[in-house]
């Protein structure tokens, strides 16, 4: 390969890192990544910053029958909580909180299992975990899919975490939904550099 070949894959990359943008989780449907598709894509997602290789992170994947089942107990606790409140869950809203893990072909939880170690800070596990959940984006996307990192109110709900798979002390650094966008993307407004960057000359 020689250097106009080089200069031609770095400005492809360059140009599609540029471009690259989530796409709503609830604008997505199938299809998804096959297995082959995602064996790739997880094995990219691996290619992180790890500070003394200790993979403190994994990465589930939801079943369609899991998806169903943690969406009955996401209503289930949704109700709870509003029942606690004084109000009550119905209609449309009753309906996003048991579809929360069937909006798209495939939901993965990255799980961060950041541990006390006696020279790596547990913050900089947390930050590869987060690197983990970043590369599924871009490998997703690079793949020809859509996707979207997510959180929300149940990732932190203690009585969850079981049936989201999690065991003692871990935590969920996201959950990346990958599909297919049914709409056009559309830009969002993005931070100016001069907001950003600074520099330090002494």
């Amino acid at each position: 390969m020689n250097s106009d070949d080089n200069t031609g894959i770095q400005n492809s990359v360059l140009d599609f890192m540029q471009q690259r943008r989530s796409v709503p989780a609830k604008l997505m449907s199938g299809p998804g990544p096959d297995q082959q598709q995602l064996d790739r894509i997880l094995e990219i997602a691996c290619r992180v910053p790890d500070h003394g290789k200790l993979a403190p992170w994994r990465i589930i994947r939801y079943g369609e029958k899991k998806c169903t089942d943690l969406g009955v107990k996401i209503l289930a606790r949704a109700r709870e909580i509003a029942q606690r409140d004084g109000r009550q869950i119905t209609g449309d809203e009753a309906e996003i909180e048991a579809n929360r893990f069937l909006r798209t072909p495939v939901v993965l939880c990255v799980v961060s299992n950041a541990r006390p170690h006696p020279k790596i800070p547990e913050w900089e596990q947390v930050l590869s975990s987060g690197a983990v959940a970043m590369n599924l984006l871009i490998a997703a996307n690079a793949s020809g899919f859509d996707a979207q990192w997510l959180s929300e109110w149940y990732a932190y709900d203690e009585s969850l975490r079981e049936e989201l798979g999690l065991n003692e002390n871990e935590k969920v650094a996201g959950f990346i939904h990958i599909g297919t966008r049914q709409f056009a993307k559309t830009e969002r407004d993005r931070p100016s550099i001069e907001n950003i960057y600074s520099i330090i000359e002494s």
